[in-house]
Order: C-alpha cells, then structure tokens, then sequence
C-alpha cells in the first residue's frame, strides 16, 4: 500500500496544480472535496488544504472540521487554507488594502522552521489574494513575512500545522518544490515510491484480482489515453481484452487506418467500425457546441454497445478515464465545465461494471507509463486531441465538405510543426473552420471563401495554457500551404489567447 497525502480542494484553480507537484516528488496524493476527508484509511501521512475562490468570511465559504485531522495528521493549508486555519481559531482575516497577485520576495524568514528548511531570504513566491491575515490566534508564530504581507507563513507552536498564504505549487514560486518537499517527505515521513514502473506492477496485479478471467470491452480513441489503457489491460488479461475504434467521420486526415496499425502492432485486439455516415446525419444543421458534444458522446454510445453486443459474456467496461476528468467533470462547487466524453453514460446502458486503471494519473504520468510499457514514441508523446475530435473544431453545423477542408488544413498545421522539430514543444495544436467568409484575390480573381484559425499553446496540465510562440516563418509557410492548397479557404489566422480566459479549443 502506497502511503498518501491527502489533498482538500477548496474549489481552487490551482488544486491539481498542488496534486502534480506532490506526485513529482514521487509521492502519491488524492484530491478529495474540502468536507470528504477519508477518516479510516491507514496510508494518509499528510494533509494539505488548497486555496478557495472565496473570502473565508463569505456566507458561501467552504469549511469543514479539522478536529479529526489536526493532531493526528501534519497539516499544510495553502492561501485559503491557511487563512481558514487561521480564522477558525480566532484570527483575523480581512480584505487587504490592495489585491496581491503575483510576483512577491520573502523578506524574512525563519530559517530554524523544518518547512523553510533550506529557504532563504529573498527566495520568490507566487501571491493570487485579495484577502490577507491580520492577526494571528494564540500559538500561531510567524515564519516567513514579505514586504506587503506580515504573515506569509506560520506554524502553530507545539503542532504539526502550517500555513502559508502564498501559492508554492504554481512554477513562479521557485522556492515552492522545496517548501512542498519539505512538508511531504521531511515533516510527513513520505519514502518517495510512486513512480511509473510501481504503478504499473500494482496496478496490473490490482487488475487480475479485480478482473479474474472476466471479459472486457474497452473504446479507443486513438489518443494517449484510451491507447495506455488497452495497453495495461492487454498486460493484465491479455485475450480477454476487446478494443473498439469507432471513426465518427471527424477524425484528422488518415487517423483511422494509421491508428490501427498501431493496435495491432502492439497486439491488441481491435474492432475497427467505420460509423461516418450515421453521425453527420445526426448532427446535420446543429450548431450549439455543447449539443454536438452530447450528440457525438451518444452516438458513440449507440455504436459501441451494438458492436460490443456481438461479444459474449463481456461483464466490464474499461475506460481511459485519467485524474483530471475526473475532477474537472463535476467541481466541487456543482459547476460542469463541459461534457468530457469519456466519462459518459456507457456503464449505465450497457449494465457492465467500470474499469477505470488510469484514473488516479495526471496526463505526464500517463504518459511516463507508455513509455515503462515500451508504447512507440509517436504514440505516447501525440498532442490530446477531443473525443468529439474536429466536430468542435468547426464552428457552426457539421457537413463532410467541411471536415474534409478541415482535416488538410490541420494536416498542414500538423505536419508542418513535426517537420520544423516544434511538435513536442507543444501541449496541443490544431486547426478551427471558422464561420466566417472573408473576401480575397487569387490570381485576377475576387474570392469569398472560409477563414481558419491556428491555435497552439503551452502547458503542463491543460488546466492553464499559454499560446505557442511560433516562430513567422513557420506560420507564413504554414498559412501559404494552406491557402494555395486547401481548396475553399482563403485567409488564415493565428490565435494568440490564453487560458484563462480562453479555452484551449474553440468549443
């Protein structure tokens, strides 16, 4: 049994954030909402309180009693977190004078403190607050003051307890990988065991328990994902694995053909199904990007269970679910961000239990296991890339003349950043249809044809991404092959937005 810190979202943005580091310091970690504390599992040695969208004087906050916790567990509360130690026993927490985003420099520092083991003055942190503590309850000693704020961290006297108002899980906190392995191995004792290779040796012996000799069905996808999944399934129960590949016709250029391939170098058992026709008449004439994602998930669900009804005695579904759908499916404040499409209705219409083996892993960890799994390069390291695929990549109805202006335009994009050695240097890119008509001039004559935009970004966790700096002469030879040779479109556009407030795709 691995042992685990324990992380209470509070509903921040940067939680999984939190999650990643831990997991980096080869330490494993589950986030659990902020009132769902696991009471009798023996494996917890730490806990850490995430930050909040809320003041912890709102009628809204988030709170929970930590009298189960505190004392038997070393505790770290991280901006919210910290405040809301701080402000059940007593303390005073108030509106600071000015919101404090960004950059800050720790200007004192108590060196003697095991969390700032190893920290010293002048070491940089991330602040994203608008409230600040003003005065501490008996007991709470400051360790660590900026400029702006008196009580950038604190430790109760006599306990394992700290806080810190800044945010050392974000990268611009550059003293925050240590502050986070001081807490997790230091102070809470971890031994540093989670890796790749030791989550797939339990999580293959987990699998044969759980599984026996039973059947599974399992959809591909043709990314990362589903693909690891298939893989570590096929170690596990090997013929007893049945891989489906639905193409819904918006698939990128050659995907279907060249992704099976793949699957059966890697002897998978795999049911290709070509079901094209069926989901453009489906979404003919819809628009509403939230409705084609359901369209596209159902459809898919209608075909995968009349191919998987073929099959005899299968009794699970497996899913290439990881941590973050999880997660960002339904937040703990209720609110869906959108429809993930695979952690649909599948299980329920089918009857089949859910096999999820991936579903405690961040994407780099994913993919850290194909490659402990021998998975060829090109297919750990591909972009993530939609369920509904190009579907929400053009803006507006769905027609096969649009995919098809779409899928070589994208070929293009695609082809063009592995050529000029830019792929792996971006999380994710693609090509949107967009729907407009512009005006043009090819050769003597006056155009009106279709606009696409660009989008690549950076990131590590897709939960922030920044917009690629794609060298010009890159975009210039990529926009000039697009418009001399995709028939249809005669502008192209880079977009420069990042998340927040943008999505990573347009839809």
């Amino acid at each position: 049994m691995h042992q685990k810190i324990i992380i209470l979202d509070f509903g921040s943005q940067t939680t999984q954030l939190i999650g990643r580091r831990v997991r980096e310091l080869n330490m494993y970690c589950e986030i659990v909402p902020y009132n769902k504390f696991p009471l009798n599992d023996p494996s917890v040695i730490g806990v850490i309180l995430s930050g909040s969208p809320f003041s912890v004087y709102d009628e809204k906050a988030f709170k929970t009693e930590l009298a189960d916790i505190r004392g038997k567990y070393p505790l770290l509360g991280i901006c919210y977190g910290a405040q809301f130690m701080a402000y059940a026993n007593g303390g005073t927490v108030e509106s600071a004078d000015s919101r404090e985003y960004g950059r800050a420099k720790l200007e004192y520092i108590n060196a003697s403190d095991p969390l700032l083991k190893g920290i010293e003055t002048g070491a940089q942190v991330w602040m994203s607050h608008g409230d600040t503590i003003t005065a501490l309850p008996d007991k709470f000693k400051i360790i660590a003051s900026t400029d702006h704020v008196p009580v950038a961290a604190y430790r109760v006297e006599g306990e394992q307890v700290w806080g810190v108002q800044f945010h050392p899980e974000v990268y611009h906190s550059e003293c925050g990988t240590e502050i986070l392995r001081n807490f997790v191995v230091d102070i809470c004792g971890g031994k540093q065991d989670w890796s790749a290779a030791s989550f797939i040796e339990s999580t293959i012996k987990e699998l044969k328990e759980q599984l026996g000799n039973d059947k599974v069905v399992l959809g591909l996808s043709g990314g990362v994902d589903s693909s690891v999944a298939a893989v570590l399934l096929n170690k596990a129960i090997g013929k007893n694995l049945t891989c489906i590949f639905v193409d819904h016709g918006m698939l990128r250029k050659n995907e279907f053909a060249n992704v099976m391939r793949d699957y059966e170098s890697l002897n998978l058992n795999v049911i290709g199904v070509d079901a094209s026709e069926k989901f453009f008449k489906e979404l003919a004439g819809v628009t509403d990007p939230e409705r084609k994602r359901k369209i596209i998930g159902k459809g898919f669900i209608d075909v995968f269970d009349q191919e998987a009804h073929k099959l005899t005695d299968v009794k699970w579904l497996g899913q290439g679910t990881i941590y973050p759908d999880c997660i960002e499916s339904l937040s703990i404040t209720g609110t869906t961000i959108k429809s993930h499409h695979n952690v649909g209705g599948l299980p329920e219409k089918m009857n089949l239990k859910l096999c999820e083996p991936l579903r405690l892993l961040f994407k780099d960890e994913v993919r850290a296991v194909g490659r402990e799994l021998g998975m060829p390069e090109h297919l750990i390291s591909r972009h993530p890339f939609p369920g509904p695929g190009l579907a929400v990549r053009i803006l507006g109805d769905i027609t096969p003349e649009k995919v098809a202006i779409l899928q070589n335009a994208d070929d293009i994009f695609i082809s063009g950043l592995r050529e000029w050695g830019l792929y792996d240097s971006v999380w994710q890119a693609g090509a949107i249809l967009l729907p407009v008509q512009s005006v043009g001039v090819m050769g003597d004559e006056r155009t009106y044809e279709r606009a696409v935009a660009l989008r690549a970004v950076t990131s590590t966790d897709a939960m922030t991404a920044d917009w690629a700096r794609l060298p010009y002469d890159f975009l210039a030879e990529v926009s000039n092959k697009i418009i001399n040779k995709v028939r249809g479109v005669n502008r192209v556009t880079y977009d420069i937005s990042s998340k927040p407030p943008a999505t990573i795709e347009w839809e």
